[in-house]
């Protein structure tokens, strides 16, 4: 059941690999191991994929793709499950970053008011960048980690129901 549904959310390799942002990777991207979809390598890809889901930085797609390479797990898994943060999701996920922040900090909460421009931003930075990277950062490695473990008992659970049909099955 895991493998059918995550083959199924799975960008194609083929698009992945020709990606203009991925090409950066060059030869790295041709390793069998980072398109095979295992416990482990599904595993892995949900932890690294939804770390970089809540790391408020562009180009966070080719952050999980730099990651999942030296750990040798599924790309595109890792790379799709980025977009957990995606411009709908972004605001509400962020908030709650900024609000554990600012629990972890002990500091009260500043009024936020969005405006475009430079001087806003150098603004921000100062009065609420810390809370809310901080917070970016712990909500991070907590979602991400329980990704990890999710999904690995998922799968676990599954292939030993699957084996416990297989021998319900042979009787």
């Amino acid at each position: 059941m895991p493998r059918k549904f995550m083959r199924r959310i799975m960008p194609n390799h083929e698009a992945v690999k020709n990606s203009r942002s991925l090409k950066v990777f060059g030869k790295l991207l041709h390793d069998a191991n980072l398109w095979h979809l295992n416990r482990r390598s599904a595993a892995g890809a949900f932890a690294i994929g939804l770390f970089f889901a809540f790391i408020p930085v562009p180009f966070q797609m080719v952050l999980a793709a730099a990651a999942a390479i030296p750990f040798r797990v599924n790309l595109p898994l890792s790379v799709a499950l980025v977009w957990v943060s995606n411009p709908i999701t972004m605001p509400p996920l962020f908030y709650f970053c900024y609000k554990v922040g600012t629990w972890l900090i002990g500091a009260p909460s500043q009024p936020f008011y969005f405006e475009l421009s430079w001087q806003w931003l150098g603004d921000s930075i100062t009065s609420i960048g810390p809370a809310f990277l901080l917070g970016c950062l712990i909500v991070g490695t907590v979602v991400s980690i329980l990704g990890y473990f999710v999904v690995s008992l998922m799968w676990r659970q599954s292939v030993v129901s699957a084996w416990r049909a297989r021998k319900k099955f042979k009787r």
